[in-house]
């Protein structure tokens, strides 16, 4: 069975970045070809008239992403990444717009509904505002949230931390409280090292050239009796108990072990018994008369 579809298999970017230019015209900030996708920055309160032009005048119908990405050494730190899907020319674009901490962007839940939903995952997690989204609300943290989570500035342990509390019986709000007081890590490379002493180096750097050597280990101490433990002198009678476990008995004090017991005697060999007439097999005596 053949189906027959107007999308190409393959979409070439051959003269799409040079038409799209081209129609936008003025709206266009910056437009190039990135890793086979066709990108374009748009003047930030044009961006609803740039995208209503490429659904309408080129035929890319469908939003599939709204994407936030932050830069903070920029002056305006963020980017709103749209993409957009032509199903008739298996197409794909992506136009994107500047925007500050306090710079509103122009909602396009004028062009796709979906959009509103977008909006505010980048709202809830970078800050940026949308201008004119009926439901600008956080949608992913909750409602008493602070702060912005993507946003590289903002703690990775959060400010405030969320538990059930039995004695309220309901959810409370505290600040973060770290159980380690130090929370100062140096993960340093280990085949570099570190460029300070660490702790602890300090007393083999400290040792005079002068002083004598450590002693040596060649020989290991053994204990030959029980006073050279040290355990005092309870531990001593104990040892000199020769109920002690495990104490080295005292001369005159153990009982003598028993002695192995002999070998058992030799026995003469048994006789064969005699098999039973009529066995199978036998080789027994003839009865009498036979």
């Amino acid at each position: 069975m053949t189906v027959l579809h107007p999308a190409p298999k393959i979409a070439s970017n051959e003269g799409v970045l040079d038409t799209l230019t081209g129609a936008l015209a003025d709206m266009v900030v910056a437009a190039n070809e990135e890793y086979g996708e066709i990108v374009i920055t748009v003047a930030r309160d044009s961006i609803e008239d740039a995208l209503r032009l490429l659904r309408d005048g080129h035929e890319y119908q469908q939003l599939m992403e709204i994407a936030g990405v932050d830069y903070p050494s920029r002056a305006e730190r963020f980017e709103v990444v749209y993409m957009l899907l032509s199903l008739t020319k298996n197409h794909r674009v992506i136009v994107k717009v500047s925007a500050a901490e306090n710079t509103p962007v122009p909602t396009v839940t004028t062009l796709w509904p979906v959009a509103g939903w977008l909006e505010r995952e980048v709202f809830d997690m970078y800050g940026v505002i949308f201008a004119g989204n009926p439901d600008l609300r956080r949608i992913l943290t909750d409602y008493g949230f602070e702060g912005f989570p993507q946003r590289k500035d903002f703690p990775l342990t959060g400010y405030v931390e969320l538990r059930y509390s039995e004695e309220d019986q309901r959810v409370v709000y505290e600040p973060v409280q770290l159980a380690q007081d130090l929370r100062s890590f140096d993960f340093m490379s280990p085949w570099e090292g570190a460029d300070y002493v660490l702790p602890g180096d300090e007393k083999a750097a400290s040792v005079p050239p002068s002083a004598p050597p450590p002693p040596s280990i060649a020989t290991p101490k053994t204990t030959d009796k029980p006073a050279d433990t040290g355990a005092g002198a309870k531990a001593n009678d104990a040892a000199d108990d020769k109920h002690s476990a495990g104490a080295p008995a005292v001369k005159g004090t153990a009982k003598k072990a028993p002695k192995a017991p002999k070998p058992t005697e030799d026995r003469p060999a048994r006789k064969p018994r005699a098999k039973k007439a009529g066995s199978e097999g036998g080789s027994g005596p003839a009865p009498e008369g036979s």
